[in-house]
């Protein structure tokens, strides 16, 4: 089956699909983008991330959308007939002059793609991801920081260095010599039974599973707090986790040379893991 796409209004064969090569989003990284999961057919937690990338617009200056985002992104799963999904929409500024102006993009372009998702083996999740600390640095300063934006290109550079390294994962270091997160999911760990992940304002993006496990946690009576947390902190942590909207929650048992506690999954882990998955299907 020909992969269907939604672009600017309408559902069209991906082969059919044609992006201005002087649109913003292309020229300069001058847009957004978020990530979704579709379990069964149903997109969890749309709203949330439908309200960050309305916000993110807000922050860039885009204009607004004339068409509804919601419909939109359950129209291009179904017209791709898939259950389990792995759903993007980018949203760019649109074409614009040939000296870069933002107030010269009149138009975003927005586009929607949906494709199968096959999620991690259990036996990822029961290893653990190992990360290598980036060379690159966070400016916690940068409102970049806190954007999903498509200008990535520290991320994919942070994601290559990982590889080449043989990990899964890269954390990234601010100016400050403080955690701030990983290239392309939030870090948590547990010290003292206490479960702590980085502050916003320490240069990272507020990433929808984080929120989610944020509030998922009080309830299962786990004392929870955002804080400074420097990279001794990891390293002496009993238990440590990322958190995506493709990864869920998922063990973090090596960083750099160093085993996190037991270098397994740890019992916060696991239970924040099962929350999350339940809350997913009760939605």
């Amino acid at each position: 089956m020909n992969e269907i796409v939604y672009l600017n209004g309408s559902l069209i064969p991906v082969n059919q699909a044609i992006i201005s090569p002087v649109d913003y989003g292309f020229l300069y990284g001058f847009g957004l983008f978020e990530t979704m999961r579709a379990y069964e057919g149903k997109v969890s937690f749309l709203d949330r991330h439908l309200s960050r990338l309305a916000r993110s617009t807000e922050t860039l200056g885009l204009l607004a959308i004339t068409f509804d985002i919601e419909k939109a992104v359950k129209d291009t799963l179904v017209a791709n007939k898939l259950g389990n999904a792995r759903i993007r929409v980018t949203v760019s500024a649109g074409e614009g002059g040939a000296v870069p102006d933002p107030a010269t993009c009149k138009n975003p372009t927005v586009l929607i793609t949906a494709r199968q998702f096959e999620p991690y083996p259990e036996q990822t999740y029961e290893k653990g991801f190992k990360a290598v600390i980036s060379s690159i640095r966070r400016n916690s300063q940068s409102p970049l920081s806190r954007l999903k934006s498509t200008n990535y290109l520290e991320n994919l550079m942070a994601k290559r260095e990982a590889k080449t390294a043989g990990a899964d994962e890269a954390l990234f270091l601010n100016e400050r010599d403080l955690v701030a997160e990983a290239s392309m999911s939030n870090v948590f760990i547990v010290s003292d039974g206490i479960l702590k992940t980085p502050r916003v304002e320490n240069g990272i993006l507020p990433g929808v599973t984080r929120e989610t496990v944020l509030q998922l946690a009080p309830k299962l009576g786990i004392e929870t707090v955002t804080d400074d947390i420097w990279l001794d902190d990891i390293f002496e942590a009993q238990e440590a986790f990322l958190t995506n909207t493709l990864l869920e929650v998922m063990p973090l048992t090596k960083v750099a040379r160093n085993l996190i506690g037991s270098g397994k999954p740890g019992p916060v882990t696991r239970k924040l893991r099962q929350a999350y998955r339940e809350l997913v299907k009760s939605e």
